[in-house]
C-alpha cells in the first residue's frame, strides 16, 4: 500500500510540474522570448536551395530567378518581406523556414511585399 501511496504521489508531482512548464511556453511567446534558440540557415539547406535562399541578395541568381530582376526586384530583401520578423544583429525568424535566422539583406523566392 505504501508503494501505491508513493506512486500516486509521483504521478500527481509529475502532472503537477508538467502542467506548470506548459504554461510557460505561451507566457514566453508572448513576451518575444523564443523557447528554443533558432541557428543561422545555411545556404546549402534543402529548403533554401529549393526555394534560392541567399544571405546576400545581390547574388542571386537572376536566370534562375527573374523575380528578382530588374527595378522591383532589387528592393526585394529578406527585411522587407511579410514572412520577416527582425530580431537581433541584421538576422530575423522567417515563417518559411521554421526555427531558422535568416539575413536581413537575404531573398528568397518566397519574397512578399509587406502589407
Amino acid at each position: 500500500m505504501s508503494q501505491e501511496k508513493q506512486a500516486t504521489f509521483n504521478r500527481r508531482r509529475f502532472l503537477k510540474h508538467t502542467g506548470q512548464g506548459a504554461m510557460l511556453i505561451p507566457l514566453l511567446s508572448v513576451t518575444g522570448q523564443s523557447v528554443w534558440a533558432a541557428e543561422k540557415i545555411k545556404e546549402d539547406d534543402p529548403t533554401a536551395v529549393a526555394l534560392g535562399y541567399v544571405h546576400d541578395a545581390t547574388k542571386v541568381d537572376l536566370a534562375k530567378f527573374p523575380k528578382r530582376a530588374g527595378e522591383e526586384g532589387a528592393k526585394q530583401f529578406c527585411d522587407n518581406c511579410s514572412q520577416y520578423k527582425a530580431t537581433e544583429d541584421g538576422w530575423g525568424t522567417c515563417a518559411i523556414f521554421p526555427n531558422k535566422l535568416v539575413a536581413a539583406k537575404g531573398w528568397c523566392n518566397v519574397w512578399v511585399p509587406m502589407a
